[in-house]
């Protein structure tokens, strides 16, 4: 395994403790199954800040390939590629981007094997995934805020998330389909999320 949605989250809304906080997450629930030996980084972007440049999203993921961990009927944990390498995950050429990747509904389980809940499941939604960035996984340049101020704010503020469903809002993109209402873990969740995120292994 060196891909998975994180199974909860940190239940403080956009509030991640930065992207140190998200990190030290993506590792524990890792450790918590058996993967710990790998570092763990959470897909998350930063914007730029006095003082502190931006962080994009695809820069802090290593190389891949990636795979993930479900399982099978008999209980074998079975690990599915997600993608081979950053190009193909974010499409960054028309071919790569007409072939997608590999991640959707099926294949973006947690660190548990679970599928999270998305359009057409049972409530609660749950597929709202915070990501901070634009579809080719680089921060947003402009003033607006899209990281609930760097992964730091449970109040004010806004998030950018896409689906992992890759279902709803016209545009079927698993890094950024939309704008939270807000920060708080009540405004996450009212759009279909519950403050979780990508993680991936950079070893």
């Amino acid at each position: 395994m060196s891909f998975f949605v994180t199974s909860v989250g940190l239940g403080k809304g956009g509030d991640l403790g930065g992207l140190a906080g998200a990190d030290a997450h993506c590792q524990a629930l890792a450790t918590a199954v058996g993967a710990g030996n790998h570092t763990w980084h959470a897909y998350l972007s930063t914007q730029a800040r006095p003082g502190q440049p931006a962080i994009n999203a695809r820069d802090r993921i290593g190389t891949g390939p990636w795979y993930n961990t479900s399982l099978s009927q008999l209980g074998a944990p079975q690990n599915a590629i997600i993608s081979q390498d950053l190009g193909e995950l974010h499409g960054d050429t028309l071919v790569q981007a007409q072939r997608g990747s590999n991640l959707f509904k099926q294949s973006a389980r947690t660190e548990k094997g679970e599928v999270i809940h998305g359009v057409g499941d049972p409530p609660p939604i749950q597929h709202d995934i915070l990501t901070g960035s634009q579809t080719d996984g680089r921060a947003y340049t402009d003033t607006a805020d899209h990281t609930c101020n760097n992964w730091t704010s449970s109040g004010a503020g806004s998030a950018q998330v896409g689906h992992s469903d890759r279902i709803g809002n016209n545009n079927a993109s698993w890094n950024s389909s939309h704008a939270t209402t807000g920060c708080s873990q009540a405004a996450l969740e009212s759009t279909g999320g519950a403050g979780l995120f990508y993680c991936f292994a950079i070893n």
